[in-house]
């Protein structure tokens, strides 16, 4: 018997092993069940893998084949669909296997602690029932009243009974032999869904029936609900129905700001069983989340990108919020897209899987219109709320201060006198994002990068936004000594300007740089809620689902950002976030107006997004897409390297591209090499190749054939490079 192990390294390959000694010494025929974790020596480590197969054969010669160490697990770590999947993603993304299921694990799991927590509870046996049934006696009066309550109980842990009687009388009763004690997992508490205030519109109602009716099999449903429409309530409302047998619903969102507003919701809607699971987690609380979902104790698992690999045994329903979001796609290292895994899951569990947008992507929007997803579509905002109202502010013919033009500052006054909250949204933080000479044309650059430093004047310190090097910011230019200036605005000096032109509007600012302590978030966005502050500046993290329902003005500083950038998607997110970052005002009563601020109001994209909307927009995209032949009409997959040498870097750049050729598969283009739009980081030059071809098939074979030859190609000395399939960015 030789068990196949994946383990946590970067080869492209599994393990194999004897059976651990223990096990061959039982005389054990049947092999573990796949999906345990194994002890191994490797080296000379010790790592802990995941059993994936078992053979009667190895390549490896017998004398050169190490026995596994030890067998930590008597049923497997992760349910079977999971597992499933997993294996499915290492061979989809084309990335070793022992790194997926490394993925899928929290730290203190990949280094061999228990999988399940379990309880000691004790109970009566039966001398203690024969016991209990004899005469009562005068004595030991509280050992028969424990005898008599663990009776009632059936079963109880050593702190339940040390809550109501001494623990020495358990011990006695112990040595008696009239309790035992048995080691369990912890059961699933009793839920209770509450009932909902709010009344469905007749879109929602549509909506949730149709859900419902496609239980308990797979079935994707695309939920297109513009900005406060009520799609949490239809999560809600079906999330409710699907594990009323004790069944399990994962939900996951794109950042970890959103999870305490949703989880709160969830929590006031279902009376346990709601867990969280995102990166942001200390170990030890990832580790008893993980333990609750796979044990079942969790019902509803709510999670960042990486709980789509939560092991959930019951599950019954998936929902993916904001499914438009580029934060579901991992871009380092194991480089999936938490999206279109989570709709494999639900395929393979066969279970429904619910997306849910007010600015659908591109690619599910097709998925829609070709019938493999189902549309819904929830037009308007429930109750008295409107659309809000929205405009274009020529930059070139209103004079702006520090970015806020006049029309923008009257606005903003104007809805701070009737009482309403300002959102000003910048997708740009710092102070400004260079600092420059006047009299010799010197800008801070970063030693690192091609790229320049961020002034962040709070700080008192010069950073760069890719590499994260940083110094004291420099008196006067090192080139020639003259005064340097800080050019453009970032979020820390919009909100420098609007405490200037607003001193009586208290302020709040919601980006990276605030909302890097723990709970910082959460703090400015109680002040929000609480009306404390009036006006919030912020980047990206404003636009992901936030409900303030007396915001009444947004005001978008920059909306230029993306309209003429190289990459074919940016066109997509720069309607994607005018949309959302919009959708803040208005929500409830008060009337909403947003303001767009550009220096080209005529841009074709800008004035369909006022006219026609997000779909609009969407209907024009798609068709240049498929034109110009651009997902999703074709795949693409990137061949991303890193060297510090950018000669070897070319080098094997041309290497790969020569080996593709070899193949001979006329289908696919291999375009390339071109460098990075930032081409060098961190010390590091970096360049890509570019695999296009029409169909997902074609660009596995290829990949499958291709990426072994990549792998036996020169060594450049601390070259890295990594396949990135499926990729959301291209340059």
């Amino acid at each position: 018997m030789i068990l196949q192990i994946a383990l946590d390294t970067p080869l492209r390959r599994i393990f194999d092993y004897r059976p651990p000694a223990e096990f061959a010494g039982q005389g054990a025929h049947e092999a573990p069940p796949l999906g345990v974790r194994v002890r191994v020596p490797f080296g000379r480590r010790q790592l802990v893998g995941i059993l994936v197969g078992v053979a009667a054969e190895s390549d490896i010669a017998a004398p050169k084949l190490k026995a596994a160490l030890g067998i930590l697990d008597q049923l497997p770590i992760l349910d079977p669909v999971t597992f499933d999947v997993l294996r499915w993603a290492a061979e989809y993304y084309h990335h070793p296997v022992g790194e997926v299921f490394a993925a899928a694990l929290p730290v203190s799991l990949r280094a061999g602690q228990p999988a399940l927590e379990m309880t000691q509870r004790w109970s009566l046996s039966d001398s203690g029932r024969q016991e209990l049934a004899s005469p009562a006696t005068r004595r030991a009066p509280q050992q028969r009243a424990l005898l008599a309550w663990l009776e009632s109980r059936g079963r109880a842990t050593a702190e339940e009974i040390a809550a109501e009687f001494k623990a020495a009388q358990l011990r006695t009763l112990a040595a008696r032999g009239w309790v035992i004690a048995e080691t369990v997992a912890p059961g699933p508490e009793a839920m209770e869904s509450r009932p909902s205030e709010v009344a469905l519109t007749q879109a929602q109602e549509l909506s949730v029936a149709a859900i419902l009716a496609s239980l308990p099999g797979f079935a994707a449903h695309l939920i297109h609900g513009v900005t406060g429409s009520g799609k949490t309530e239809v999560y809600l409302r079906v999330i409710a129905a699907a594990i009323a047998d004790g069944r399990q619903a994962l939900v996951l969102v794109p950042e970890i700001a959103l999870t305490p507003q949703l989880v709160d919701r969830f929590r006031r809607r279902f009376s346990s069983g709601v867990m969280v699971v995102h990166s942001g987690l200390a170990g030890g609380e990832r580790r008893d989340a993980w333990r609750a979902a796979h044990g079942g104790q969790a019902r509803i698992i709510i999670g960042t990108r990486s709980a789509v690999f939560t092991s959930l045994p019951k599950l019954a329903l998936i929902v993916v919020d904001e499914e438009h979001d580029a934060s579901y796609k991992q871009q380092e290292g194991f480089r999936y897209s938490a999206r279109d895994l989570a709709v494999v899951r639900a395929q393979r569990a066969g279970v429904p899987i619910v997306l849910g947008s007010a600015t659908p992507s591109l690619e599910t929007l097709e998925n829609a219109a070709t019938g493999r997803y189902t549309k819904h579509v929830l037009p308007q905002r429930p109750g008295a709320a409107q659309a809000p109202r929205m405009s274009l502010v020529d930059l070139r013919r209103h004079a702006a201060d520090q970015g806020l033009s006049t029309p923008a500052m009257q606005a903003m006054e104007h809805h701070l006198k009737a009482g309403g909250q300002i959102i000003v949204f910048l997708n740009r933080r710092g102070y400004a994002p260079s600092l420059f000479c006047n009299a010799c044309g010197w800008v801070a650059p970063c030693a690192h990068c091609d790229a320049r430093m961020t002034l962040h004047r709070r700080a008192q310190q010069l950073r760069c936004h890719h590499c994260g090097a940083h110094g004291p910011v420099p008196a006067t230019c090192g080139s020639c000594g003259q005064a340097l200036n800080p050019v453009g605005q970032g979020t820390e000096r919009v909100e420098e300007t609007l405490a200037r032109l607003f001193p009586q509007a208290p302020l709040a600012r919601l980006d990276r740089d605030t909302a890097s302590a723990r709970g910082a978030v959460q703090t400015v966005l109680d002040r929000v809620h609480s009306g404390e502050a009036r006006i919030l500046i912020g980047t990206q993290m404003l636009t992901k689902g936030h409900h303030f329902p007396e915001v009444s003005l947004v005001v978008i500083l920059d909306a230029d950002q993306g309209l003429f950038a190289s990459d074919f998607r940016a066109t997509e997110r720069l309607a994607q976030t005018i949309t959302q970052v919009a959708g803040r005002a208005g929500r409830e009563s008060r009337a909403g107006e947003v303001l767009i601020q550009t220096q080209f109001p005529e841009h074709p994209l800008l004035n369909r997004l006022l006219r026609e909307g997000y779909e609009g927009f969407a209907a024009s995209a798609l068709a240049e897409r498929r034109e110009a032949g651009w997902p999703p009409y074709s795949r693409l997959a990137m061949l991303r390297a890193e060297a510090k040498d950018s000669a070897g870097l070319d080098a094997f750049l041309h290497a790969a591209a020569d080996a593709s050729r070899s193949l001979g598969e006329p289908a696919v283009q291999v375009l390339g090499p071109a460098g990075a739009l930032i081409a060098r980081r961190a010390d590091h030059y970096r360049a890509h190749l570019l695999i296009e071809t029409a169909a997902r098939s074609t660009l596995q074979r290829f990949l499958k054939e291709w990426l072994p030859q990549v792998e036996t190609l020169l060594k450049v000395p601390g070259l890295r490079w990594s396949i990135d399939v499926d990729p959301l960015e291209v340059d």
